[in-house]
């Protein structure tokens, strides 16, 4: 082989090294606009794919509603959930379905990301369009990951948007704490939209939580916050000082917004553009 004919593989080398890296570079996203004053990015779900990420979330499947009386069946079927054109849908159906737990008259999907996401403290961005109708319950909410303190609620519940649809201008913001079942309490806000409905547009939820308080938001607008709790099995900030894990879902009926009627409407969705999580800076 000839000096010549060195220089040319080498330089065929060199470049197949350099493409390989721009490849890489490009599947790696850019989160350069996702940064917040004061914030680091440390989790998200831009939706921009074709299929719901598993390495992000996964879907709980069954009829047991939560334990509200709820009368939908969560399933893990596309029809329920989906990504298309940048968005997470959830959707509600009306129709008889049949699982291992029974058969309901409605179907819808819970998505969670128990052990995939899990934090404690930060702010959560969450940018939502919401569902509407007497009897839906949709909700962007939060459970603790190891259940230290006991069951619900001792060990906490957060919920940073939960609406009733039959009143579509207006979301809740609650934490659940206190002891064990029925020995459990509840203490939060609500946010009424000054024009407009929840249903008509996309709309940021926005929760900020650290070691002694809570911050609820929507579209920037700060409504509430709590820095009192209590937990029967440890003291504060229990039981607000462990990981807790997100959950979206639409919920059909139940004891808080009633059954649906016969004005409502379906299929209904909640849409979900992105999925933001932040730590504090350094």
């Amino acid at each position: 082989m000839n000096t010549m004919t060195k220089v040319v593989l080498l330089f065929l080398l060199l470049s197949c090294f350099g493409c390989s890296d721009a490849s890489s570079s490009e599947d790696t996203p850019d989160t350069s606009g996702l940064d917040l004053p004061g914030w680091q990015l440390v989790w998200h779900d831009e939706f921009d794919g074709t299929r719901i990420d598993g390495n992000k979330w996964e879907h709980e499947v069954n009829a047991q509603g939560g334990g509200n009386n709820e009368l939908q069946y969560y399933t893990a079927r596309p029809v329920n959930s989906f990504v298309k054109d940048g968005v997470l849908t959830i959707q509600a159906l009306q129709e008889s379905y049949t699982g291992p737990e029974g058969t309901r008259d409605y179907t819808s999907a819970r998505m969670r990301t128990l052990n995939k996401g899990d934090w404690r403290y930060g702010r959560f961005d969450i940018r939502a369009k919401l569902p509407y109708g007497q009897g839906l319950w949709p909700a962007i909410w939060m459970l603790p990951t190891d259940w230290v303190y006991g069951g619900w609620a001792a060990s906490g519940e957060i919920d940073i948007m939960e609406l009733l649809g039959h009143e579509n201008d207006k979301v809740y913001g609650t934490l659940h704490y206190g002891g064990e079942y029925p020995n459990n309490v509840h203490t939060g806000s609500n946010y009424t939209l000054p024009a407009g409905t929840f249903s008509g547009d996309f709309h940021l939820f926005t929760l900020e939580w650290d070691n002694t308080e809570f911050r609820w938001y929507v579209d920037g607008e700060h409504y509430l916050t709590q820095n009192t709790w209590h937990c029967a099995n440890a003291p504060y900030p229990a039981p607000f000082d462990q990981r807790f894990h997100l959950l979206l879902n639409v919920a059909v009926g139940g004891n808080w917004p009633g059954s649906p009627d016969n004005s409502t409407v379906f299929p209904q969705v909640m849409e979900v553009d992105y999925v933001r999580v932040y730590s504090r800076a350094e």
